[in-house]
């Protein structure tokens, strides 16, 4: 199992925990968690595929994606108290999410021959879209829209990326450093309360 692979699996197992968390104080069944848990994990890969054509979708190819959700769920719902006394868990779980997901998406782009500026977009929908859909479908104000640094964290990262695969640096370490760049933007971000300048 080669880097990429690994932390598809891994992020998508953080995405589907995320999600699970996300209805934990909605008095939902395992079902509706489970629900949410995989559409938080899914969203963003499966829109991506679509728009670049690409099929199968991940997660009918593979099943072990479906594998890695169904354990996220399970993980947090049979260790709810202990991760709700984790500082900011859901917090931790996304920003975990969209960084493996920035990056491998704007490297299967890249893969399928779409131009660097298109494959940051990419990478971008990737990490965002599932959570959009979480929020959506859990009647909050989705993260998108919201004053902290989000989307914006995994544009830079994703340009990151690009700006490094440029100079031939060794592909799995500009795996490790782009995901490294947008879990500190976030961290940043939210630390010392920054976000970009609103349109008033």
């Amino acid at each position: 199992m080669d880097l990429q692979y690994g932390l598809e699996l891994v992020g998508t197992f953080v995405f589907a925990i995320s999600g699970a968390l996300a209805i934990r104080e909605q008095e939902h069944d395992m079902f509706g968690a489970g629900f949410t848990g995989f559409i938080t994990a899914i969203g963003g890969g499966t829109l991506r595929d679509i728009l670049l054509d690409s099929y199968p979708l991940v997660w009918i190819g593979d099943v072990n994606f479906l594998y890695a959700i169904l354990v996220g769920v399970l993980a947090a719902f049979t260790f709810p108290k202990f991760l709700s006394k984790l500082r900011r868990t859901f917090f931790l779980f996304d920003t975990l999410g969209i960084a493996f997901f920035t990056v491998l998406g704007v490297e299967k782009a890249l893969n399928l021959g779409v131009r660097p500026e298109i494959a940051a977009i990419m990478g971008m929908f990737s990490a965002v879209m599932g959570g959009v859909i979480r929020d959506t479908l859990t009647n909050e104000l989705p993260i998108l829209f919201r004053k902290e640094v989000y989307a914006s964290a995994c544009l830079a990262g994703a340009i990151f990326y690009l700006i490094l695969n440029s100079f031939e640096v060794p592909r799995d370490i500009n795996l490790l450093i782009s995901i490294a760049v947008i879990i500190a933007i976030r961290m940043i971000s939210m630390k010392y309360k920054l976000s970009l300048p609103r349109l008033d």
